[in-house]
């Protein structure tokens, strides 16, 4: 394969290596040039080698640039936070991808098909926060510092109008709260009207209020293309609009920067049905398919998506949480089985 891709594999916790595996199996079925490099974090790796965050696992993604990676858990007092954002952190991953497209038939919503970008490296998730001492109460009061850097908002915002450009969209709304917090917030406004002038006559660009917009995504959701905001609110209207459309099961994510991306499941590890062989993989295939997109490959990304999108529908084959009695595994078979 000396023609391959090589891409970092973090199979994960819990779930994450059933559904890392089943969508390990779908790529190669598709015939896509992958050379994959397998590599440990979080308690799998604390567990392995006593570090969840192991240098042999930051110095393939820094060889590969990209890394399609399982649900991660981290353990009290580890030293991280988040192994999830200690990565995000570690490689710049700026820009957070979340897409959601009605996927599953008879449902709540239809036409719903969103890409929210999220900035992902500063705001209130920065981590800069302490205590504040009144009288004899060294815990009397808590600050939490919401960082917004002009830099900062200027490359996220012109990566999703980019984004929306490469992907044929029509219209990018920016999401913010610029009417009581007018600095930080305001910045980013800011940013967003003065970029938005260099995509005029490309990109329709609008404005909106974060408790307005998360009221308009679940009356209208299908009036939304390609969604930019801060790094909280985009943590809580991705796992809205996931919800539009059926759930975390679904929900694929990308975090991207400029010299290195990261794809996973958004969810969670789901310790308590690990080794059971019944977790829905959907989602860490999705984030494959976005992988296959990043790389130059959207014709085998399509492919697979197609394939996924006729087992959705045809009823047959699917794990519990979509409506069936189907294994991990038999998913991921009727999958491959589709694949044109």
């Amino acid at each position: 394969m000396s023609d391959a891709i090589p891409v970092t594999l973090i199979p994960g916790d819990g779930i994450g290596p059933e559904i890392v595996g089943a969508t390990v199996k779908i790529v190669q079925a598709s015939g896509a040039k992958i050379e994959w490099d397998r590599q440990l974090a979080g308690m799998a790796a604390l567990n392995a080698v006593g570090d969840p965050m192991p240098v042999a696992t930051l110095e393939s993604i820094a060889r590969t640039g990209v890394a399609l990676k399982g649900p991660l858990e981290t353990q009290l007092g580890s030293g991280y936070r988040s192994v999830n954002v200690a990565l995000r952190m570690r490689f710049d991953l700026f820009a957070n991808v979340r897409p959601a497209r009605t996927l599953i038939p008879n449902g709540r919503y239809t036409g719903v098909d969103i890409i929210l970008v999220r900035e992902n490296t500063e705001g209130l998730y920065s981590g800069v926060e302490h205590y504040v001492k009144i009288g004899n109460d060294d815990h009397a009061a808590a600050e939490s510092v919401a960082i917004i850097t002009r830099a900062g908002a200027e490359r996220v915002i012109r990566f999703a109008f980019e984004h929306a450009v490469t992907r044929g969209r029509k219209k990018l709304t920016l999401v913010h709260k610029a009417n009581i917090l007018k600095l930080s917030q305001g910045l980013f406004l800011e940013s967003g009207r003065k970029i938005a002038k260099e995509y005029e006559g490309r990109i329709i660009f609008e404005e909106r209020i974060i408790d307005a917009m998360a009221m308009h995504l679940v009356l209208t959701p299908e009036k939304y293309d390609v969604i930019v905001t801060t790094n909280m609110f985009g943590d809580i209207l991705s796992d809205e609009i996931s919800g539009l459309v059926g759930g975390l099961g679904l929900a694929p994510g990308a975090n991207i920067g400029e010299k290195a991306a990261i794809f996973e499941a958004v969810h969670g590890t789901a310790p308590d049905i690990a080794g059971r062989g019944i977790a829905n993989p959907g989602a860490v295939i999705l984030a494959a398919c976005l992988m296959l997109d990043h790389i130059g490959d959207p014709s085998t990304a399509t492919r697979i998506r197609t394939a996924m999108n006729d087992v959705l529908h045809s009823g047959k084959s699917l794990t519990s949480d979509l409506g069936g009695n189907a294994t991990t595994t038999g998913f991921a078979d009727a999958i491959i089985a589709r694949l044109a």
